[in-house]
């Protein structure tokens, strides 16, 4: 990339921080996403994917617990304008979520509370049943087993 990857500063900059001040300005950030326009979200959304796998998965698994904990505390049009930016860049570039350990982003799903992960099931699995027939199958190649079991794939 030629231009600096600011979204992914952040989030590696957000990674470190302790939950008190972690959760409020990730908050903030999200909000702020749901108003940029479909350019600068693709671009926060890829920026992101690029930057996950360079946070160690200590930091990492904080910073996405959070993120998912919020998450499920917003609107349902809001996680799927979210979720559904995630599935098209991944689908886009399904090389960049190989990237990631999802056995172990798939642990952090499940240690959230009974309430939170029916939430974020839904939204991800009514997503999930609205691609093509193209793109689910590209997706089942690279969901782990246990994900595709959780969220009916």
């Amino acid at each position: 990339m030629s231009e600096p990857n600011y979204a992914g500063n952040i989030i590696v900059s957000l990674a470190s921080l302790p939950d008190f001040l972690r959760k409020p300005i990730l908050k903030k950030r999200l909000m702020e996403f749901f108003s940029m326009s479909p350019l600068d979200k693709d671009e926060v959304i890829n920026n992101a994917l690029a930057a996950g796998p360079t946070i160690p998965f200590e930091n990492f698994a904080r910073l996405f617990k959070t993120w998912l904990e919020i998450l499920s505390s917003l609107s349902e049009e809001n996680r799927t304008i979210m979720f559904s930016s995630y599935v098209g860049a991944i689908i886009s570039n399904p090389q960049k979520l190989i990237l990631f350990n999802l056995d172990g982003i798939l642990e952090i799903y499940f240690s959230l509370n009974k309430e939170q992960k029916e939430i974020i099931s839904n939204s991800v699995k009514k997503i999930l049943l609205s691609l093509d027939e193209n793109s689910k199958r590209m997706l089942y190649l690279i969901i782990p087993d246990r994900a595709k079991k959780e969220f009916g794939i």
